[in-house]
């Protein structure tokens, strides 16, 4: 009797275990307040890092993560990248329904596997391996879990907290061992409002943990990389590219790196020599000959996307990109380096963070930070930067992707931390002069001329090569407040020497005017309207960012139909904030001609968040403002 009952009580303890360990991917067992504006609830994710020497690091990764909606699909972040010195030694998931059920295991043959650069067979060392899963029913959970190794110690994992808006952390924990010979180091980020916990912190230990962060609206402009926490880390001894290396700062870096990854990757045949010898010929003047340099090396080769630190850190060969016409951002910007120094002009490496947020690369903190490289051509206290991924770009253009940030520099005698090119509020120009008339039945006829410079460059180059469908879309867009809209003629003109894109367009539109009785009314400003509206965040808890200033200016011709009077003209208007100032203003040239010019002038900068009703408000008043009416009345 008594063995029966033990028996009993065993299995029913067993059968209790087993069941409570499925309930705990329950998602009915998430907390109100973490699916509160979640998409997505990260139940664990775990990192364990074990560095145990210089040529040997161990990442071990679980993440268990709720789904909610199709929203929140990105947050399960199943991806691993691997090459010949990072190794995927361990890679699985498993898939619960919303009661805590298994009904999917996904197994290393189950994952995809594609080539980090797009299917280019000289990057075929360089590869991705994720997982492909199409839900059927939501909530469901996936554990995932991967172990990662690789002998590039040189770059130890971010520990990111927060990987977006809109996803909320019940648990994240990170764990690191390392040899206190190694020189590890730490730097930690916006940790302020989030109680993030250091669990351990020696010399050969380092252990964080948070627990209950809540989802966060997303709320416009905020400047991530100032709020999201985050844990940066490096070593002072490294291995990179299986070259071991010691550097405690930047300049002991750029100098390892320029003698032992550069080296020996610039060399080029004999007949590319003379023929880039030939192409500057007597050319004596640095610039003038990286120009010559930079269209040559636009024309002869293309772009294949491997970010830095996939495919490996070291460049490929120059001349294998000579020879094979095509390379990633470290393979071309070398290149174009090793054909630089055939005709005597120095340039240097650089590595940055390339992105349309702006983002520094940390100059008082060394680690591998950058995802992008660039090329550095000394010229005085005018530096300048190439691109050398891009076709189109003009010489030295750096709009919007690596303007304003600190950059690292690989010259021979040392890393150096300098600042890319800022295109200040007044150089992101967008010059706009034209006319219109309007006819006694309200339709418009107009021809217009606009010239964008510095930043908004960039927005208007690729217009010239879009297809007609798609550049009918684009100006049905921009001049979205004009109904009925026919556009009868547009030409270009891109300057590159003086980066200036100039648009040219003729267009009309029938009904423009509305026309009640005896009375016509329209809006003066016909072509460079603020249609966009700021949102109204109640409570907003982040900071706000304008990270790149511009101005408008716009001096339209209005000509007005025969047999009408002006009844009503709105007001000048002119108004100065800290973000920026506008003003509008009508000038009567004739008894049936008037003048609209208009000023947009907008300030990059980091503002508080109790200062965004502020901007919200000035933007609403321009928004009304540009859309004012004017008021004829037909003559008797």
């Amino acid at each position: 009797m008594k063995i029966t009952s033990l028996f009993l009580l065993f299995f029913t303890t067993v059968a209790f275990t087993v069941h409570a360990q499925k309930n705990e991917y329950q998602s009915l067992n998430i907390s109100d307040s973490l699916t509160e504006n979640a998409n997505a609830v990260v139940r664990l994710n775990q990192i364990d890092i074990v560095i145990s020497s210089q040529r040997s690091m161990n990442i071990k990764t679980k993440r268990v993560v709720t789904v909610l909606n199709e929203k929140g699909i990105n947050a399960i972040d199943a991806i691993e990248s691997y090459d010949k010195r990072r190794t995927v030694k361990a890679i699985e998931a498993i898939i619960y329904d919303a009661l805590g059920n298994e009904i999917k295991k996904i197994k290393r043959k189950d994952f995809k596997d594609q080539s980090a650069s797009g299917g280019s067979t000289i990057f075929s060392d360089g590869r991705y391996i994720y997982m492909e899963y199409t839900p059927t029913q939501y909530p469901f959970t996936v554990v995932y879990e991967s172990e990662i190794e690789t002998s590039n110690t040189a770059f130890i994992p971010t520990w990111s907290i927060l990987s977006d808006f809109y996803v909320s952390i019940e648990k994240s924990v990170l764990n690191v061992n390392f040899p206190a010979t190694l020189g590890f180091k730490k730097k930690e980020f916006n940790f302020s409002n989030f109680k993030i916990k250091k669990d351990t912190d020696t010399a050969t230990q380092l252990s964080y943990s948070v627990a209950t962060v809540l989802a966060q609206k997303f709320e416009d402009f905020t400047p991530v990389s100032k709020v999201f926490p985050k844990v940066m880390m490096g070593l002072e001894s490294f291995n990179l590219e299986g070259v071991d290396g010691t550097a405690k700062n930047w300049k002991e870096y750029g100098k390892w790196f320029s003698e032992n990854i550069l080296m020996g990757t610039a060399i080029l045949n004999e007949e590319t020599k003379v023929k880039i010898k030939s192409l500057v010929g007597i050319e004596t003047d640095p610039i003038k000959k990286a120009r010559i340099v930079y269209q040559y090396m636009q024309e002869k080769s293309r772009y294949v996307s491997v970010q830095v630190g996939i495919g490996g850190f070291k460049p490929m060969l120059a001349s294998d990109v000579d020879r094979l016409g095509y390379g990633d951002c470290k393979a071309l910007s070398n290149y174009t380096r090793a054909l630089l120094d055939v005709v005597g002009v120095p340039s240097y490496y650089t590595e940055l963070f390339g992105d349309q947020d702006i983002r520094n690369i940390e100059a008082d903190f060394f680690s591998i930070q950058g995802n992008h490289v660039i090329l550095c051509v000394p010229n005085g206290e005018d530096t300048v930067f190439l691109e050398c991924t891009s076709q189109d770009d003009p010489f030295g253009y750096q709009a919007n992707f690596t303007d304003d940030r600190d950059v690292v520099v690989m010259k021979p005698e040392g890393g150096e931390i300098i600042h890319t090119k800022t295109y200040h509020n007044k150089d992101n120009a967008q010059i706009s002069k034209g006319n219109y008339a309007i006819d006694a039945n309200g339709n418009f006829s107009g021809k217009i001329t606009i010239v964008s410079e510095g930043s908004q460059y960039a927005r208007k180059a690729a217009i010239e090569n879009m297809q007609p469908t798609a550049k009918e879309a684009h100006y049905k867009g921009y001049w979205s407040t004009i109904n009925n809209l026919k556009i009868e003629k547009t030409t270009f003109s891109n300057d590159k020497e003086k980066v200036r894109f100039t648009e040219n367009g003729i267009i009309n539109a029938i009904n423009y005017g509305t026309i009640s009785g005896s009375k016509m009314m329209f809006a003066i400003n016909a072509f460079n309207q603020f249609t966009g509206s700021v949102k109204r965040i109640r409570n907003r808890k982040n900071p706000f960012e304008i990270q790149r200033g511009f101005i408008d200016t716009d001096e339209i011709e209005v000509a007005l139909p025969a047999g009408f009077a002006v009844e009503f003209i709105p007001s000048d208007f002119e108004s100065t904030t800290k973000f920026g100032e506008y003003k509008s203003e009508i000038v009567k040239k004739d008894g049936a001609t008037l003048i609209y010019k208009r000023t947009l002038f907008i300030k990059k900068g980091v503002y508080s968040n109790k200062e965004y009703d502020e901007y919200r408000l000035f933007m609403e008043q321009i928004s009304k403002i540009d859309n004012a009416k004017i008021i004829l009345t037909k003559n008797q």
